[in-house]
């Protein structure tokens, strides 16, 4: 009887750890079934948090997301503030309210005022002769010599009108304040690009999960209709003619708009400006050359395939549709 009890127990045992193992390999499949991949898939939707409305939780959302998939790099927003301490990192300053006159630690003296930058080295710190309110980026990357310490589009001669990327129009506003290549603006910073941009009909594009980046969107300005069109389904997208009618009207999501919202665009998430914003456009790390993919060309497939009009009809950019896209 000792005998077959023990050989009881020694399945049992053998049966459970069986179990388990299969138990493990299921979960894992799973996780692995929801990581990012080498191409488009389906990727975490926009975020947008309205700035200065105390939301600390929806900023919080924004600010794990962004961390958890740009190493070394933060973000904080620091509201009717006078002053902001010194610390040992390079931190970028996006000025999104008040007007003062501000003094570096270490002797520069400028106003700022909504869609300024200023660089505040490792041992730099600010004072404001006002309250200001700036969206802070914690950068793992020093900046290059000879980049000013605090960059005004509207007021330095080396910025000026660049047309392109979501801003094509020949009146465009469109002001580089840090780029990746010396060919569209005066101060380059590889670890974080930024431009100033008035969004009147953007094209529809994503930026790839592999080799692209993250973007936000600072709104600084914006008409009542202003909006932007996003999508996290790019992988349905790039396959136009498998897209079923009820799916077709799931694709796409609208958000409407306004001065102080932050939105978050991670990579692989599909986006398109219109309605008439002006915004910082901030990329993590910076504008990577080909990596706007975009996406209105199978926007005007899924149309015609499945004979969508009026309001069932996808939006798309007519001028970017005739065929691939990629800057």
């Amino acid at each position: 009887m000792t005998e077959l009890f023990r050989l009881f127990i020694y399945r049992l045992k053998i049966g459970y750890l069986l179990a388990m193992a299969g138990v493990f390999l299921l979960v894992n499949a799973c996780q692995q079934s929801q990581a990012y991949s080498d191409g488009p898939t389906e990727q975490p939707d926009m975020m947008v948090v309205k700035l200065g409305q105390g939301d600390s939780e929806g900023f919080e959302k924004i600010r794990r997301a962004f961390v958890d998939h740009n190493d070394g790099y933060d973000l904080d927003y620091l509201q009717d503030i006078t002053s902001i301490a010194a610390r040992d990192n390079f931190r970028v300053l996006f000025v999104q309210q008040g007007w003062p006159e501000i003094q570096l630690s270490q002797g520069t003296e400028s106003e700022v005022t909504v869609g300024d930058i200023v660089l505040l080295a490792p041992g730099i710190g600010l004072k404001a002769d006002s309250s200001l309110s700036v969206l802070e980026f914690t950068s793992p990357h020093a900046f290059p010599e000879g980049i000013p310490l605090v960059i005004r589009p509207d007021w330095d001669p080396n910025i000026t009108d660049i047309p392109g990327g979501c801003a094509t129009e020949t009146n465009a506003y469109r002001r580089i304040l840090l780029t990746w290549k010396q060919e569209v603006g005066q101060y380059l910073y590889h670890a974080l690009n930024a431009h100033r941009v008035r969004i009147m009909d953007s094209f529809s594009h994503y930026h790839p999960v592999v080799g692209g980046f993250d973007e936000f969107y600072l709104v600084q300005m914006a008409l009542p209709d202003a909006r932007i069109i996003t999508s996290s389904q790019v992988a349905a997208i790039s396959d136009p003619l498998n897209v079923s009618e009820p799916a077709s009207q799931q694709l796409l999501q609208s958000t409407s708009l306004e001065v102080g919202d932050l939105i978050y665009l991670p990579r692989g998430t599909m986006h398109r400006g219109i309605g008439g914003v002006l915004a910082q456009v901030i990329t993590v790390p910076g504008f990577i050359p080909g990596s706007e993919i975009g996406v209105d060309h199978h926007l005007k497939t899924i149309n015609e395939n499945l004979n969508l009009s009026a309001d069932r009809a996808l939006p798309y950019n007519q001028e970017a549709a005739d065929g691939p896209v990629i800057k």
